[in-house]
């Protein structure tokens, strides 16, 4: 990041916490109450967060990714599940942006496979080691299989500021030979369960690709632009292509191990209707590899995206794309009712596109460092488990796509979990969210928008001030926060909570908090004077500033006869509070 755009954050921050000193915001909003009744259980606290990813796989077993993979799993009372492009990648093992490779799969003189597991066997032990399970994504094209033409790079050298569409090159095609990539994907399963035992690789998910909408997939016809005379054909034979793929790939892996769990397509945000033509195909279209009709479906996969800009040299949030976007696709699986119970996982849930995309080049990501992010991740999951209700579908997982990138500079603005290894704000929320378990419960706040209007319109007006909360045999959990899509300064909200249906008798009180003073070591860098190369001591204040702290010490409480306890507290704008009650 730039210092003038570090100096620009910092004032903000500044600005923020003196913001009853502000022309036209100096007067308090009303007070906001919120209410929950911990006695009208509205479904399942079922952790679907509980699921990252990301570009980059040989990320995963260096320090700092070992250090933030652990870390994972210690906020999750549920085994975390992890997806990472490049598992099939032909290379080295040389991490790089948006870029990784494993070379599993090479070919003799004479056209053998050749297979080599050291590297994959890296990436998968370091999960393993820390109780984490992959999501076993089968891709990319191995360069040795790769109907690439002759002339198109099969490795790209992609960097910040470059065209995005310069990452897609040669491992985006179609293989060779559909029989080659049958037995790849036969002998990847295969692996997996002599390595790690048949009950273990059951417990994992399988899919193929990512993105087969857009540049990720060539198909054998190549990419087009939107000025190509055969872009709807060539679209059109990508789209069978892939359904080829697929049916190859289920193939090969449930020969292998007949009970594997399997699906696609993981689509875009914006690609219902390739979609829709995949669930058409699953169920009723014609199995390109058996004959037969239909092809296995297990797990039913999309992405979802925010829309931040940059206006008026600050940032704005687009969280109604977001939620729009799993609301189509929500849509398009409830036209399948034989899909009705299929579990989904969104494959990627983020406030925007691209990870590796810094504040740098990118001046509208820089919602990422401080506590935007953190904000908005607690509103959009909170809105996501209404949207499933609504919806009434199986959301078995959501993957926030964001793990870390190594070798860069301190606070870059890229969309990571931590930065040189030390968490970012973001990570706290997360932090929340593993405490909370049992069912989820209701809660009612005066300023709380519904989900109908924050995807129609966003949260361009009043803000958001609104809760999740849920209900286990031992604690209730509330997890609070003051959202709005502009990033600008506004008073804190006055905010009395609300919690009914306890069990009377003695109780504690526990509340943190992330802000610009409380789980936030982006703040704690910009107070020390955003350091590149940080001392011993720095160091270690940073890593305390990265915990996830209380607002206040636990009080012991006495909860009354009618089973309610009061909290009352300020909430600045784009903060979030956690209140747990334990009895």
């Amino acid at each position: 990041m730039t210092t003038r755009v570090h100096h620009l954050v910092a004032a903000v921050c500044l600005i923020v916490i003196a913001g009853s000193l502000v022309s036209g915001q100096a007067s308090r909003p009303e007070p906001v109450t919120i209410h929950v009744d911990t006695t009208n259980r509205l479904g399942p606290m079922h952790p679907f967060w509980a699921w990252f990813g990301h570009d980059e796989p040989n990320y995963t077993y260096t320090p700092n990714g070992r250090k933030l993979l652990s870390s994972l799993q210690e906020l999750s009372p549920v085994p975390v599940f992890m997806r990472v492009h490049n598992l099939l990648t032909s290379g080295d093992g040389t991490a790089a942006l948006k870029w990784g490779s494993t070379n599993v799969y090479s070919e003799d003189a004479a056209g053998r496979a050749v297979y080599d597991w050291t590297i994959l066997d890296r990436i998968i032990d370091t999960y393993r080691a820390r109780g984490i399970r992959p999501f076993v994504q089968l891709g990319f094209m191995p360069e040795a299989l790769s109907s690439a033409p002759p002339g198109i790079p099969y490795r790209h050298f992609w960097k910040p500021g470059d065209p995005y569409n310069d990452i897609y090159t040669g491992w985006t095609y179609a293989p060779k030979d559909y029989a080659k990539w049958e037995a790849l994907c036969h002998e990847v399963t295969r692996h997996f369960v002599s390595r790690y035992g048949r009950a273990e690789v059951e417990r994992w998910w399988f899919e193929l690709w990512n993105e087969p909408d857009i540049g990720y997939w060539s198909g054998s016809v190549g990419p087009s632009s939107r000025t190509d005379p055969l872009a709807t054909e060539k679209q059109k034979a990508r789209r069978e292509e892939f359904e080829k793929l697929y049916d190859f790939t289920v193939e090969g892996v449930r020969r292998a191990l007949p009970t594997a769990r399997i699906g696609g397509p993981e689509v875009t945000g914006g690609a219902q209707g390739m979609l829709r033509s995949f669930l058409q195909h699953t169920s009723s279209g014609t199995n390109h590899a058996t004959g037969r009709t239909g092809t296995p479906l297990d797990v039913i996969t999309f992405h979802a995206k925010g829309s931040p800009t940059f206006v008026d040299n600050r940032v704005r949030m687009g969280v109604a794309n977001h939620l729009r976007s799993i609301d189509a696709h929500f849509s398009v699986v409830r036209e399948f009712p034989m899909y009705a119970k299929t579990p989904l996982v969104i494959g990627e849930s983020d406030p925007e596109g691209c990870a590796a995309c810094g504040v740098t080049h990118y001046p509208q990501n820089g919602y990422r460092n401080g506590t935007m992010f953190p904000t908005y991740t607690a509103l959009q999951i909170a809105r996501t488990y209404e949207l499933a209700d609504l919806h009434g579908v199986n959301l078995l997982g959501a993957v926030t796509w964001a793990f870390l990138f190594e070798d860069q500079r301190w606070f870059d603005g890229f969309r990571d979990l931590a930065t040189n290894g030390i968490a970012k704000p973001v990570l706290n929320t997360f932090r929340m969210l593993g405490q909370m378990s049992g069912d989820r419960v209701k809660a009612v706040s005066s300023a709380g928008l519904t989900v109908e209007q924050i995807r129609d319109q966003g949260v361009r007006g009043a803000p958001d001030i609104s809760a999740l909360a849920a209900r286990s045999a031992r604690s209730a959990t509330v997890l609070i926060w003051n959202y709005h899509d502009d990033d600008l300064p506004a008073p804190a909200a006055a905010v009395t909570l609300t919690l009914e249906g306890l069990p009377a008798g003695r109780a504690t009180v526990s509340h943190m908090r992330i802000d610009e003073t409380h789980s936030n070591s982006y703040a704690a860098w910009l107070q020390m004077g955003s350091p590149q190369s940080p001392t011993a001591a720095q160091l270690a204040t940073l890593e305390r500033a990265s915990a996830l702290q209380p607002l206040r010490p636990p009080r012991q409480v006495r909860i009354d006869q009618r089973g309610r306890v009061t909290e009352t507290f300020d909430l600045p704008r784009k903060s979030v509070s956690f209140v747990k009650v334990s009895w």
